[in-house]
Formats: C-alpha cells, structure tokens, sequence
C-alpha cells in the first residue's frame, strides 16, 4: 500500500500542469553531475549508489557505509559558462540517509552597453559595467530503505535561485521522488523531477529593464512574465552488473527520459516523449574504470525538410584509490558537426580515510 501511494504521488501532478508551464525552465538543473555518470550518458538513475545519488536519484543514499563529499568542475561553450557542482551526504543510521548539494551554472563578467551612450549621443566606455547571469540550484535529500526488501525511495527539496545582474532575480522551489528497487543481480530505479511541477517568481527592475525597452525601438517592449513552472520529468532506469574472472566487471545500464511535452526525441508524441540512454561501465580491481555512453537520441529537420537521427557519444575513465575517486568525462553537450565537446572533471572522497 505504501508503494502504491508513493507511485500515485509521483504520477498525479503530470496530468495538473499550469498553462504558465515552460518547455525549457530551469535547464541547467538537468545538465548532470559527476563525471562517472556524465560519461555513461546520464545512464545511471538505477544503480547510483553514492554522495551523487543525491542528484541522480536519492533512494540510492541508503547505500552510503560512511560520508563522503564531491566535486565537479566543466566549462561550457568555449569556456563562456562554467558549472561547477559540491555535495555532502552521510548515513543517519542503518536504515535512512541525508544529503545536500549546490550547482552553480553562470556566465561572469557580462559586458553591459546599456549606458553606453549619453542622453547627448556621446559615446562614454567608462559607462560600461560588468555583470553575471548566473542560476544556483541548492539541494536536501533524504533516503530510506522500506520493509520490503531491496526497496529504496528518496526525495529532495529543491531550492533554486537565479540572477541575471541587477536586471532580474527569481527563486524558484520544487520537489523530486526517486524509488529503487534490487532484484538478484538486476537494478531498477525511477526519477520523477519537479514532481509538484517547480515554481519560479521573478523580480525585474522597473528601471533596468526600461534601459533594454529604449535601446532599440521597437524591440524588448514587451515585460517578460514574472512566473514559470517547471515541467515534471520522469526517468526510468534499469542495470545489471556481469563480473568476470573476479577482477573484471561490466555495469550496463538502459535508462528512458520521458518529458510529457512534444519534441524532437527518438519517440515524440502530443502527450510524451521518450529519449534512451545507454550507459557502460567496464572495470578492473575495483581500481580503474573505463565508460562510454549513448544518449539524446534527436530527429532532426534538415533544409531539404528530410529527417535525420542524431545522438551524443560519450566517453569517461576514472581510478579509484584508498577511498579517492577521481573521474574524467569526454562528452558532447552540441550538436555534432561543431566542435562543442566538454571536458569534465569531479572529484568523490570517501571520509572514512580520514579515521
């Protein structure tokens, strides 16, 4: 029965979406973090089991023996954007866990021309500012392991703050349930995000923004809206891990996005949309690990109105030792005919080393 309530809980609020909801609102908290899942294309929603699951899905905490803490850093188009990610997360006891974590997502030191030139129409530089546009996604999770053997459920309060200079500013709060579920050697796991479909207020300086009003006339003239809610989204996952001759392992993982919206995923319908992601993890001794990914599979609109398929190819390694994890991801956030692969790298730290 408590399965049941929390199934409908995750599901009810998909069919209540405000007409103010947005296709894309608050983005940069659907990036991703740690390389070791960045590498496997997002991948891991079933088998996350660490400081990151706090992300990912935070039924996975209850696997915590000690606390640990993260770190990631990555640039992003061309090194205009940087996203840089902490996270701390400790067992309370045997059967429930808590964790916190914060995202950064900016581009800093913005040129701002609005007062460039005078009412005279004299051109002054020393009227130019520099401002940041920059979004911070802060995070609580709790986890608990259910009566029901091998069933976990997770959920986390989301805190979200965004300020683009002294133009506008907005927080934002919302809700995430996440559920796994161990089968002998067969994970399963589900991610519901923004399940109360998360809510943004905006505050827009009067003055500031009759500043972009007057620089072209005719253009900017219409106030942008002060609210927007986020969409929820589902992610299914379910993994299996092979071990071979003890000192080999292979961690496979196929996970399926689905966003109730319509758009260019590999299954697009009025209603939902469905994109796979397909995770790899090959590793030796428990010490060095190698992870390619498949994922953000997207019909694509050529010019001669005929369709393609695209998808983003990812690839990571990591190493781990005496409790000290360190992973670096290759990945594509663009589309593949231009240059825009991203350099990841994070940083896991068990503190058990440390007694």
């Amino acid at each position: 029965m408590q399965v049941l309530k929390l199934v409908l809980t995750i599901l009810t609020p998909l069919f209540l979406v405000s007409q103010t909801s947005r296709k894309y609102s608050n983005e940069f908290m659907n990036i991703g973090v740690d390389a070791s899942a960045l590498g496997m294309s997002n991948a891991v929603v079933a088998s996350t089991a660490d400081v990151n699951s706090g992300y990912w899905n935070p039924a996975g905490l209850v696997h915590l023996d000690d606390n640990q803490i993260a770190f990631m850093h990555s640039s992003y188009f061309a090194n205009i954007a940087n996203y840089n990610y902490m996270a701390f997360a400790m067992p309370l006891d045997d059967l429930s866990a808590i964790g916190v974590s914060l995202i950064r997502f900016g581009v800093d030191d913005i040129l701002d021309t609005t007062k460039l030139i005078d009412q005279q129409g004299v051109i002054n530089y020393d009227r130019i500012n520099l401002f940041s546009a920059a979004d911070y996604g802060l995070t609580f999770s709790y986890a608990r392991k259910l009566p029901l053997k091998g069933l976990n459920y997770g959920v986390n309060a989301k805190i979200i703050r965004r300020i683009i200079g002294d133009f506008a500013s907005s927080w934002g709060f919302g809700l995430d349930v996440g559920i796994q579920f161990k089968y002998n050697t067969w994970n399963f796991g589900l991610m519901a995000r923004d399940i109360t479909t998360t809510f943004n207020a905006w505050a827009i300086d009067a003055d500031r923004l009759k500043d972009i009003q007057d620089a072209i006339p005719g253009q900017n003239q219409e106030p942008p809206e002060t609210t927007e809610l986020t969409l929820p989204k589902l992610q299914f996952g379910m993994s299996k891990r092979f071990t071979f001759h003890y000192d080999y392992t292979l961690r496979a993982e196929l996970d399926l996005v689905t966003r109730f919206e319509q758009n260019n995923d590999l299954i697009s319908t009025s209603f939902v949309s469905i994109n796979p992601a397909l995770g790899l993890e090959f590793g030796y001794s428990d010490l060095v690990f190698l992870r390619a990914g498949l994922g953000n599979f997207q019909n694509e609109l050529q010019i001669d109105n005929s369709e393609s398929l695209t998808f983003q190819p990812n690839f990571g390694v990591g190493f781990k030792y005496n409790g000290i994890f360190l992973d670096y991801a290759f990945t594509d956030i663009g589309d593949q005919s231009a240059a825009l692969y991203s350099n990841v790298f994070s940083l896991k730290i068990d503190l058990s080393i440390f007694k």
